[in-house]
C-alpha cells in the first residue's frame, strides 16, 4: 500500500513523505495566464471537519503534481480537500472562468437537497451530512462574515402533503418539524408545510473565500480554457474534471444537460426566513445582502439571456408567497447553467494514449443541488484522487524492480 493515513489523537495531521516540489517545472506550462496571489495576512485557521492527511511513501519520488480542472464550487472546494488530504502535492486550478462568472455565483447557495434518481439515498445523505457539518463549523467561526455562510429559518409549503413527509435530510438540518396551523395561516393557498434551519451560503463570498484559501495553501489559480484532459498530461501526474456543464463537450459525456435556472436578487430586508414551495419552483432566500427569488428548471437550455416575461413571473409567484415583496428595490436578474444528469458522475478513469497513460478523477454533474453536497462530494472525489496516488506510486515501485 503506497498512500497510508496518520492520525494523531482522533484528529488528522499530516507528514508528506515527498515534502519536495517536482524537480523541475514539465514543459508547456510558460503560457498560463497566472490569477493574482494572496496578498500578505494572518493565516487562516485550520478547515473545520478537514480529511485526514496523508503520507506519501516512497520519499525517494517526487510528489505527484494533480490539476483540478474547473473553478466553480465544486471545483474549489474539491481542490481545497485533496490540498488538505495531500499537501505536499503540487496542486493547481485551472479554469476558463473564475468568480464571479461561474453557475455558483448565480446559485442561491441553500442547503435544501436535490435528490438523484441515480445514487442511492444513504450516499446522498451522507454527502450531505458532511457539507452539513463542514458549513455548519464555518457559520460558528470568525470566518463567517467572509465566508458568506449563515443559519437560516423558514417553510416549505405545500399545496398537498407530499408522498414522503420526512425526507431523507430531516435529521441532518435543525429543528425540523411539521408546520403548525398558525404559521400556516401566513399561506392559504397550502394546506401543509415543513420548518425548520438550514445553511446558506451567500455568492460570490464563499467562492472567493475557497480561492483564498486555496493561495494560502500554496495552490496555484491559473486561468486557461482547457479543451482536452489528455493536453494536461505531460504536466501533471493527475487530473480532477469538475467542470460541470462543460463536461458535455470536454469529455462526451451525453448523459449531462445544462437545466437553466433565472433568479432574481432584490433588496428587502425586513425578509428574515425562507420561503420554498414544496416542488422547488418557486423560493425566497434571504441571504446577507440581499434575497435571491426563483425560479426557473428550464431543461436543455442554453441560453444566458435573462428572460424579461420570467422576471416578471418569477417576481409575481414570490409576492404570491410573500406579499411584502411588492416594495423590494434594485431588482437583479441573473442566470445560470446546472449541470445536470441522474446521479453526479463521482469515478475513476484512465486515459491512454501511445502508451502514455493518465489517471483522471471525474466530479460533476451536481444538477440543483450543489451547494446541499459539495462538500462532500470533495471529498470522496479526495479518496479516488488518493487511490490514483497510490497507483502511480505501486507502478513506479514495480518498474524500478
Amino acid at each position: 500500500m503506497y498512500v497510508s493515513l496518520k492520525q494523531d489523537g482522533g484528529a488528522g495531521s499530516l507528514l508528506c513523505g515527498a515534502e519536495q516540489s517536482s524537480a523541475a517545472a514539465r514543459a508547456g506550462s510558460q503560457s498560463w495566464a497566472w490569477r493574482s496571489q494572496l496578498g500578505a495576512g494572518a493565516a487562516l485557521p485550520a478547515s473545520p471537519a478537514s480529511p485526514p492527511q496523508v503520507r506519501l511513501c516512497a520519499p525517494e519520488m517526487a510528489a505527484p503534481k494533480v490539476a483540478v480542472v474547473g473553478a466553480g464550487l465544486v471545483g474549489l472546494s474539491t481542490a481545497l480537500c485533496i490540498s488538505e488530504a495531500f499537501p505536499g502535492c503540487p496542486l493547481s486550478v485551472l479554469a476558463e472562468q473564475f468568480s464571479p462568472n461561474t453557475t455558483g455565483d448565480v446559485a442561491a447557495g441553500m442547503l435544501i437537497p436535490h435528490t438523484y434518481p441515480g445514487t442511492p439515498i444513504h450516499v446522498q445523505k451522507q454527502w450531505f451530512k458532511e457539507t452539513f457539518a463542514y458549513l455548519f463549523a464555518i457559520s460558528n467561526s470568525a470566518e463567517a462574515s467572509e465566508a458568506g455562510v449563515h443559519l437560516v429559518s423558514g417553510w416549505q409549503v405545500f399545496k398537498t402533503p407530499p408522498k414522503d413527509e420526512v425526507p431523507f435530510w430531516s435529521d441532518v438540518v435543525l429543528g425540523f418539524r411539521p408546520m403548525s396551523a398558525a404559521e400556516l395561516q401566513k399561506f392559504p393557498q397550502h394546506r401543509w408545510g415543513q420548518a425548520f434551519t438550514t445553511l446558506k451560503c451567500d455568492c460570490p463570498p464563499y467562492l472567493l473565500w475557497l480561492e483564498k484559501r486555496l493561495r494560502a495553501k500554496g495552490v496555484q489559480l491559473r486561468t486557461s480554457k482547457v479543451a482536452d484532459l489528455w493536453e494536461l498530461h505531460r504536466e501533471y501526474d493527475v487530473v480532477v474534471n469538475c467542470t460541470g456543464v462543460g463536461a458535455q463537450q470536454l469529455v462526451g459525456d451525453r448523459e449531462l444537460l445544462p437545466t437553466r435556472g433565472q433568479v432574481l436578487q432584490v433588496h428587502a430586508p425586513w425578509v428574515k426566513h425562507f420561503i420554498r414551495d414544496g416542488d422547488g419552483s418557486t423560493y425566497i432566500y434571504p441571504g446577507i445582502h440581499s434575497v435571491t427569488l426563483g425560479g426557473t428548471r428550464e431543461k436543455g437550455s442554453w441560453s444566458l439571456s435573462p428572460d424579461p416575461a420570467t422576471t416578471r413571473d418569477i417576481f409575481s409567484r414570490c409576492c404570491s408567497l410573500e406579499p411584502s415583496l411588492q416594495r423590494a428595490e434594485d431588482v437583479r436578474v441573473k442566470v445560470g447553467l446546472r449541470p445536470s444528469r441522474s446521479a453526479v458522475r463521482l469515478q475513476r478513469e484512465v486515459l491512454s494514449r501511445g502508451g502514455a497513460k493518465l489517471p483522471v478523477v471525474h466530479n460533476y454533474g451536481h444538477g440543483a443541488g450543489g451547494f446541499s453536497v459539495h462538500r462532500g462530494t470533495a471529498k470522496e472525489a479526495t479518496r479516488l484522487v488518493g487511490e490514483c496516488i497510490a497507483a502511480l506510486r505501486g507502478s513506479s515501485s514495480r518498474a524500478k524492480l
